[in-house]
């Protein structure tokens, strides 16, 4: 069972992290100006170095300048996760060309595919395996994650981050969730609002490959909101316990 912790920016994190046992870390270049930053390149060496594997998100989309920083960062995988919702074909259609072009110049580096899923009861509000049956062929990584929509409508409000998906902090609908895992021939991290206290309800559930958490192993201000960029070393081990602990019961069962 991978436990996979974004948004790791520092040596110093990532080392808390690493000792927390967690087997992905992954950082985020935050645009196309600041696409160089040597801390960031210090930290995915440090998690190579100690053998877990280093996940990198652009927000951005010029494919020469991904591709600059993949040279730079030198990652194990490359994470994409605009905001595709089905809606827009052109889109889309660029994006698989972004994998196709990432995947042909850099045979090495595995790419991992968000892909959005709506709220709990309201899953068919996105197209979610039609996406994924569309990106399987150039993905080697699918990894759930929560669009949010408005009460009254099928209309997408903004997500966190204006143009991508995730960091929302809630959980997605855990049935579509199920048959992606179910569906897929490539490995399904599940992630969209997971913390310690339901990643072993959500892994009996969904019976992903991993997990991934953001937004719920954050440090909080003193309001409760999460603190991006600063995790929880207590929420984090207690995540981990929690996914080994599942992972466990899942062998047990079969």
């Amino acid at each position: 069972m991978i436990v996979q912790i974004y948004e790791i920016q520092t040596p110093a994190e990532a080392e808390a992290m690493i000792a927390l046992g967690v087997d992905h870390l992954g950082s985020v270049v935050l645009s196309r100006a600041q696409w160089q930053d040597p801390v960031i390149k210090h930290t995915v060496a440090m998690i190579q170095a100690a053998g877990r594997k280093s996940s990198l998100i652009p927000l951005f989309g010029d494919v020469e300048t991904i591709a600059r920083a993949i040279d730079y960062y030198i990652p194990d995988i490359i994470h994409f996760c605009e905001d595709l919702d089905g809606g827009d074909n052109g889109e889309i259609a660029a994006a698989l060309e972004r994998q196709r072009t990432v995947r042909r110049r850099f045979p090495q580096v595995r790419i991992m595919r968000s892909i959005p899923i709506a709220r709990q009861g309201r899953g068919g509000a996105v197209p979610s395996l039609q996406l994924a049956a569309r990106f399987e062929p150039v993905s080697d990584w699918f990894l759930t994650d929560t669009m949010i929509f408005k009460a009254q409508n099928d209309g997408a409000d903004q997500q966190p981050v204006k143009g991508f998906v995730g960091i929302t902090g809630q959980t997605c609908d855990w049935s579509v969730a199920r048959e992606l895992v179910q569906s897929s021939r490539i490995p399904v991290i599940l992630a969209g609002g997971i913390g310690p206290a339901n990643v072993k309800q959500g892994i009996m559930q969904v019976q992903p490959a991993g997990v991934d958490s953001c937004t719920r192993t954050n440090a909080t201000d003193t309001g409760g909101k999460p603190i991006r960029f600063k995790k929880d070393a207590r929420k984090v081990e207690a995540l981990v316990k929690a996914a080994r602990e599942a992972a466990r019961c899942m062998q047990t069962s079969k």
